[in-house]
């Protein structure tokens, strides 16, 4: 069955290559997923996470939405749609909602998160500078955890759900 350690960090390091000269100014921009119910998650990922809008795209003739939003200034969002468009798709690090129209309807819909059957994405992660104050907000807020700061091994961690299901880890840097 192959190794069950894993990598040690010597391999690891060795497995990577150096980046090539014409990736300097790639930028790891989004991670998409789709949700069932704009008027659950943008209060969620807005009220709850405390990120902003960056920009919302309508393709009516495909009958679906993009909303962007990440941890910026909302004073620093352009006013000028197109202005507004081409900023948001430059900020690190942002999330993706896509919302397929009529969704929000249909009883029987709803996404694969990743971890209810593994088979790829896994969760996202926030980080906080206190995570056990971030998680006491979250439950008065009536948000669902995964996994609680002192629940399993792991402490000082915590995992919440989205509205759709979605995991995300909330931890602190500097506690890890």
């Amino acid at each position: 069955m192959g190794d069950v350690t894993g990598l040690s960090n010597a391999e690891a390091d060795e497995l990577c290559q150096k980046p090539d000269s014409s990736t300097k100014s790639f930028l790891f921009q989004q991670t998409m997923y789709r949700i069932k119910d704009p008027r659950r998650s943008l209060p969620f990922y807005t009220g709850v996470l405390g990120m902003t809008l960056l920009v919302k795209l309508d393709f009516p003739e495909a009958k679906f939405s993009l909303y962007f939003l990440g941890y910026e200034n909302a004073a620093d969002v352009p006013k000028d749609p197109k202005e507004r468009r081409s900023w948001a798709m430059s900020r690190k690090a942002t999330i993706e909602l896509t919302h397929n129209w009529g969704t929000e309807s249909d009883p029987d819909q709803s996404y694969h998160t990743g971890n209810t059957d593994p088979r790829g994405f896994g969760h996202i992660g926030v980080m906080v500078p206190d995570v056990y104050a971030a998680c006491q907000r979250f439950q008065e807020l009536g948000v669902d955890f995964v996994k609680k700061p002192d629940d399993g091994r792991m402490k000082g961690l915590a995992f919440i759900k989205d509205p759709d299901g979605y995991w995300i880890e909330i931890f602190n840097a500097h506690s890890v």
